[in-house]
């Protein structure tokens, strides 16, 4: 008998690409057969950055469709990225699915499309194959992308999608405050990215119509409110490889591994880990301040800075820091992030608040230091600051800049306060309880693969709401 054939599409961005990878590998792990699909530009990254190249066997394929753009086009402009994927990658996904069907005995049972890729949901009703949609960010980035039109309706932003007042959104009465140019399609300087963005928001909506299943890489422990806001919406978070004791794939740039053994040799809960994500770009005095301000901290600190981090053609460190901070700094490009996190010897985690890493660092019970940079960022700072209570947010001052002595300041207040690491390890120990036999999270993520695995019958069955 043949298996169920799963087709998994994210967006083309890491934070999206590691999650949907995550789960291939619990739906391999239960013997279903996937095809993940990268567009051609990220479908090099991933495999060349792959460490286990050896461990995808035969119930796993890579493949990759392109995304319209040319090989020397910038695709770092979202907007443009966006607009190109929705005219281009439709037809090249009808065209990848028929030539599977064609060629291959276990033919396509089931699309499973990330929320910013709803047209491939269109693309499987059409060919009468069941679907689900996947949301790799908070819940509550999810809640107000469903919530689009009533945000239209109270006059918080135009049919464009761009904000047309500062009136806070309030989801509900117990979800968190947002801020209308924090959404997650309006916190782009230019009109032109925020219309772009938010037609994927309109596709995201209406694949939420056609869909069996939308799963959400996060856990009703996190945010109970978003789900009691829309019961439809199940938690099969976090998706994390650490939690089965596995390397995390899906990676964009090559890790620095070295960096556990640096890591091996700094005394229990001592170490500032700092890592901004895939996208956080600093203008050089503030990355200059960042680097004075871990100086001014005395403490050992891992620093991760990216290729493009900052404005300028390569990172500029001032004069004689890197000389003067060689006893207890290390900077790395790229960092096994879950490893680094869970290491013994990291005391705090300095981020961006990209849902990934905000789900890393809970998962392994650490407070944060919060540096959002743009969009669902900041709302998720709004979550370890005012609900969870497991961090604190930096002030800017007239300028705009974070400064080094209230790094200095922000640093000690953390980890010189236990509650924070208190609370911290108490939600440890909700998710941990969440993710395992008998769990919320482990419950709808075996009942989601039941479902895969089940006989197709009808392709407009619902599940039940948990």
């Amino acid at each position: 008998m043949a298996s169920p054939h799963v087709l998994v599409i994210p967006y083309p961005a890491q934070g999206h690409v590691i999650p949907a990878m995550e789960l291939t590998q619990r739906l391999v792990k239960q013997e279903v057969k996937v095809t993940f699909i990268n567009t051609e530009v990220n479908h090099k990254l991933v495999t060349s950055n792959w460490l286990e190249k050896d461990s995808i066997g035969d119930l796993m394929q890579m493949v990759s469709i392109p995304d319209g753009l040319e090989p020397w086009e910038d695709r770092s402009d979202i907007g443009n990225l966006t607009l190109s994927i929705m005219r281009t990658m439709s037809g090249k996904l009808e065209e990848l699915i028929e030539k599977i069907n064609k060629e291959d005995s276990n033919k396509v049972t089931c699309v499973i499309a990330d929320v910013c890729m709803g047209w491939a949901v269109r693309v499987a009703k059409n060919m009468g194959i069941r679907r689900a949609v996947f949301c790799p960010a908070s819940v509550t980035t999810l809640a107000s992308i469903l919530s689009f039109h009533k945000l239209i309706d109270d006059g918080i932003i135009n049919k464009s999608g761009v904000p047309i007042t500062d009136q806070i959104i309030q989801l509900s009465e117990t979800m968190p405050p947002i801020k209308p140019e924090n959404l997650g399609w309006a916190g782009f300087p230019d009109v032109a990215t925020v219309e772009a963005t938010f037609q994927m928001v309109i596709e995201g909506e209406e694949a939420s119509k056609m869909t069996e299943w939308i799963i959400c890489n996060s856990a009703t422990e996190l945010e109970s409110a978003a789900f009691n806001l829309y019961p439809k919406l199940l938690p099969i978070g976090p998706l994390l490889a650490s939690n089965r004791l596995a390397n995390q794939t899906g990676h964009f740039w090559k890790e620095d591994s070295t960096c556990l053994a640096w890591l091996d040799q700094q005394p229990p809960s001592s170490v500032i880990y700092i890592a901004f994500g895939s996208f956080t770009i600093f203008n050089q005095t503030q990355f200059q301040e960042l680097a004075l301000g871990l100086e001014l901290s005395n403490r050992p600190f891992l620093w991760v800075v990216r290729p493009g981090m900052t404005k300028e053609t390569t990172a500029a460190y001032p004069d004689g820091f890197i000389e003067r901070v060689s006893s207890r700094g290390r900077i790395v490009s790229w960092a096994p992030q879950q490893k680094v996190l869970a290491h013994p010897s990291v005391a705090c985690f300095t981020s961006h608040c990209g849902w990934n890493s905000t789900l890393e660092g809970v998962t392994n019970g650490l407070p944060f230091l919060c540096w959002p940079y743009f969009a669902d960022q900041f709302h998720n700072e709004t979550y370890i600051c005012d609900i969870w209570k497991t961090g604190l947010g930096f002030n800017k001052n007239d300028a705009g800049i974070i400064t080094r002595e209230e790094i200095k300041s922000k640093i000690e207040h953390l980890l010189s306060e236990k509650t924070f690491r208190d609370k911290a390890l108490d939600i440890k120990d909700k998710i941990t309880y969440s993710i395992n036999k008998g769990g919320c999270s482990h419950r709808n993520l075996n009942n989601f693969i039941e479902w895969i695995k089940e006989k197709e019958t009808d392709v407009t069955d619902q599940p039940d709401s948990m």
